[in-house]
């Protein structure tokens, strides 16, 4: 994981958050979200906020194959 880009974007209105960053914090590669051609910033923000975050995500799989590991047939 690379440095964390800049938390924020000059707006119309002033600074407004850099979708860049929440797509860092959740642990996506760069561009996973926001380097999608056509993906208005809004729709990019609410992507990345209905996402999982892979690492919890990948923990969470690990936690339950081995709780039906245990479980048995």
């Amino acid at each position: 994981m690379g440095p964390a880009p800049a938390p924020t974007e000059t707006g119309k209105n002033g600074p407004r958050l850099a979708p860049a960053l929440p797509e860092w914090m959740m642990g996506a590669p760069p561009g996973w979200v926001t380097g999608v051609p056509g993906v208005p910033r809004n729709a990019q923000l609410h992507a990345i906020g209905n996402g999982v975050v892979r690492q919890q995500g990948a923990e969470a799989m690990r936690i339950l194959m081995r709780r039906a590991a245990l479980a048995g047939p």
